[in-house]
């Protein structure tokens, strides 16, 4: 790093001592000696160890939707943690916090909390297997689906793992799966109409849910192509398959409903997380109210911090914004003028590159013309992507040193956010060699 660094070195080896990589978690290690440790967060920017300011398009991996220490969501927090932090019942933000839920989006009609992501697709695939008798799900490679062994396959390894995209091998994403657990997975490429159609002929009634991403949160925010959402829509109706959509990094962001309002389309069941607590600890799962209703009928769900009240309250302040002021609309506008830019100095500079996503979750994949999976992905310059990263991070930029993480954007970001960012990618597009 040609930026100061010392005192974020010497907290990354202090870590280290105690706490595997020197983090609490994986995504958070970049590498040693340029691994950043946060000194304090406000609005769109950012300060490191050693205090140097950046203008931050991790969102803390998406779910800083309004900005850092927001006012109105943390001076409620402090209002609800005074009332009491946790208890063993249910009270009466919990309920308007569902309701407000389920009047933004479209195919939610019931809906229970939880406290990340990981635990918000965990429940909806129990409750998919619970009510369809059956236990295989079928996913995308690519896709991430939170922590739990279920879904986490196929999601980082090499794409040539894969094999035949005809005839996919299923990939465990870590050691420690069970190997057993192959047989209750299959795993596809994204946006490959054929091969989901032949794969539902010779195996879809034995399918319990298709969980997939409306875009590819974590493989270079790849979109569906048009009709895709639709084809599995209807192929889950054809199969009586449950269709869960993980609105886990859409919810929230990309329109007040999510992916279910920007494609018109309602799944069975969808799952949220962080933009719905701008940065608490808020999850739900939810959707058809025939589905949900099985919960609590032999069918478990719960956690002891499922209702903690910082998570809740956050979650509140957090709609009530979404509900009552523009954010969305204009983190579109500041996003797509981010995008259009971005994609104006590549081509400036004669170089060939997609900008994907939306304005309001974005990135770009260098060397290539198209990107619609993960095994297309595979062949983009994701080392010249990463030096690019690091002379964003020298000019006080920083999004995630990680190819496949998009760019996020907050209510916070400035016209003159994004007037820095854009000279700063210009001089890095500039200085870095391909």
């Amino acid at each position: 790093m040609n930026i100061p660094f010392e005192k974020n070195n010497a907290l990354q080896q202090r870590a280290a001592r105690v706490m595997p990589l020197g983090v609490n978690s994986n995504f958070r290690y970049w590498g040693e000696g340029i691994t950043p440790y946060m000194s304090r967060a406000k609005g769109g920017c950012l300060w490191d160890a050693d205090g140097n300011r950046y203008i931050d398009y991790r969102m803390a991996f998406g779910p800083i939707i309004l900005g850092h220490a927001d006012e109105a969501v943390n001076a409620k927090v402090k209002e609800e943690i005074d009332l009491g932090t946790l208890a063993a019942m249910t009270y009466e933000l919990e309920v308007e916090v569902i309701e407000k839920i389920v009047a933004l989006c479209p195919g939610v009609e019931m809906a229970r909390l939880a406290c990340s992501g990981t635990e918000a697709t965990m429940h909806a695939i129990r409750v998919a297997r619970a009510y369809t008798g059956r236990q295989v799900i079928l996913k995308f490679e690519g896709n991430y689906h939170g922590f739990h062994d279920y879904t986490l396959w196929s999601t980082y390894a090499p794409a040539e793992t894969y094999g035949n995209k005809n005839s996919p091998i299923a990939v465990p994403s870590s050691s420690g799966i069970p190997k057993a657990l192959n047989e209750l997975i299959i795993t596809l490429p994204f946006n490959d109409f054929d091969v989901l159609d032949k794969t539902l002929k010779a195996y879809g009634y034995q399918i319990a849910a298709i969980i997939t991403e409306p875009c590819q949160g974590n493989c270079a925010a790849i979109l569906p192509l048009p009709g895709f959402l639709q084809f599995i829509r209807q192929k889950c109706d054809e199969y009586g398959i449950v269709f869960i959509l993980d609105e886990v990094k859409t919810g929230f962001r990309i329109a007040n409903g999510g992916a279910q309002e920007y494609y018109g389309i309602k799944p069975d069941l969808a799952t949220y997380a962080k933009a719905l607590g701008n940065g608490y600890p808020a999850a739900a799962f939810g959707g058809k109210k025939e589905i949900m209703s099985i919960v609590g009928q032999g069918v478990a769900q719960g956690g002891t911090y499922t209702n903690n009240k910082p998570g809740v309250a956050a979650a509140w302040a957090t709609l009530d914004a979404l509900q009552k002021q523009p954010i969305l609309q204009t983190i579109a506008q500041r996003g797509q003028r981010l995008m259009d830019g971005v994609r104006a100095i590549f081509a400036q500079a004669g170089i060939p590159a997609v900008v994907q996503g939306y304005p309001a979750m974005f990135t770009f994949a260098v060397g290539v013309e198209q990107v619609t999976c993960q095994r297309e992905w595979s062949n983009t310059e994701k080392e010249y992507y990463l030096r690019l990263m690091d002379a964003l991070m020298e000019r006080g930029v920083m999004p995630d040193h990680d190819p496949r993480e998009p760019w996020f954007l907050c209510y916070a970001h400035s016209e003159a956010d994004v007037d820095e960012t854009l000279n700063a990618m210009e001089e890095a597009v500039k200085k870095v060699n391909r």
